[in-house]
């Protein structure tokens, strides 16, 4: 009597052929990574950035091809490295390492020790190669002051608004008083009514005590302009106690606006049925606060195509305060500082459409266009019915 145990997995069982297919496809990949590695630190070493509306060559691959500007960074240090590694290059090439661990690896391989780095590689995770290139460098002060401007804090909405997604990076050392203060804090708040029996998890309270920090310090600011939300709402909506939303997108149930404007500080941006906030045309060049936040709220990010930056983002006039334009929504435009010189000081113009995209020309009038360029290749012109009935009768007869 047999003892084996039956298999009732109903998914069936991957067939050998497609696993081959897979390999050769990313054998494939991996050598046009590598080539794309080498034209790389070709196109670093041409510069004039400002031509191209970057401010350098990491920045112009991530604007141009969607790569964080991290990743960017790494690709061209990896790009140059892999000069003096021809064991890197073939391992990528023929795909027996993946481009992530060739990066991490060209940050510290020499030719003398790349072969065995390689072989140590096959067996470990990107993340054991990543640590170990951690150790393995002291880091410059450049890099200590890249690690610094390297941090950020993005957010985002989900479930159609109804929740506030976040991402940051910190230096360590910052990050560890980060996660001191909330750990302090999470430990001291009360438990909700109903929490008792079933108590939040720990991850719950930490995201109770980040609130509670944020709260402290809005209250404690001295600056007549704050608020604990910006709402956006109309007229109509605040009349009949409809639902809100905020500047990050969020969508504030009634009950919940019932309790903020009953005790926190809210500054309402009221609007149109059209979406549209009252601008203050030809009284101020400077946007007043309620104006700017609608600006953020509208545009989000840097509007120069692909860049995404949201750090020291300005509202931008379109057409130019002293050309005659208004101080109006739709004369405003987000914009990173770096595009705002180049809008000002380098010859590039910009120009907002009524239906709100937005286009931006260099200095010598060719629209900028983000992305790679669609493929130029000629297309053979089709034949005509008697040409295809020569031909089959060529094939035919050969």
């Amino acid at each position: 009597m047999s003892d084996a145990v039956p298999d009732t997995d109903p998914r069936p069982s991957i067939d050998p052929g497609l696993v081959v297919a897979v390999d050769l496809a990313h054998a494939a990949v991996a050598s046009a990574e590598r080539t794309l590695l080498s034209l790389i630190a070709q196109v670093d070493r041409c510069g004039s950035w400002e031509r191209l509306g970057a401010r350098d060559s990491s920045h112009w691959l991530a604007m141009r091809y969607g790569l964080s500007e991290w990743k960017a960074r790494r690709w061209i240090v990896a790009a140059y490295a892999l000069e003096d590694l021809p064991g890197l290059c073939r391992a990528l090439s023929d795909g027996s390492l993946g481009i992530d661990k060739v990066v991490e690896l060209a940050r510290f391989a020499t030719p003398q020790t790349e072969a065995r780095l390689i072989g140590w590689a096959r067996g470990v995770s990107g993340a054991a190669i990543r640590r170990r290139g951690d150790r393995a460098l002291t880091p410059s002060p450049t890099e200590v002051v890249e690690v610094q401007q390297a941090r950020h804090l993005s957010w985002w909405t989900v479930d159609e608004g109804r929740r506030l997604a976040l991402e940051a990076e910190l230096p360590a050392a910052e990050g560890a008083v980060v996660v001191k203060a909330i750990a302090r804090l999470a430990n001291r708040l009360p438990v909700m009514p109903g929490e008792h029996d079933d108590p939040p998890s720990v991850a719950a309270r930490r995201a109770d005590a980040l609130v509670a920090l944020s709260s402290a310090t809005i209250a404690a600011d001295p600056d007549p302009d704050r608020a604990t939300v910006v709402v956006h709402t109309t007229l109509d909506g605040l009349r009949t106690g409809g639902n809100a939303e905020t500047d990050g997108d969020g969508v504030i149930p009634a009950p919940t606006l019932d309790r903020l404007l009953c005790t926190a500080r809210v500054q309402a941006v009221v609007e149109d049925d059209a979406g549209n906030a009252i601008g203050i045309g030809r009284l101020s060049r400077v946007p007043p606060a309620w104006l700017v936040r609608q600006v953020r709220h509208r545009d989000r990010e840097c509007r120069f195509p692909g860049c995404g930056a949201r750090a020291f983002t300005e509202a931008h006039h379109v057409v130019w305060w002293r050309n005659g334009g208004r101080t109006d929504l739709d004369n405003l435009l987000l914009i990173c500082s770096f595009h705002h010189r180049l809008a000002h000081e380098y010859g590039w113009s910009v120009r907002r459409s009524d239906d709100g995209s937005v286009e931006w020309r260099d200095p010598g009038g060719v629209r900028y266009r983000a992305g790679p360029m669609p493929d130029r290749r000629p297309e053979t012109p089709p034949l005509d019915p008697s040409e295809r009935g020569r031909r089959r009768g060529r094939s035919s007869a050969a």
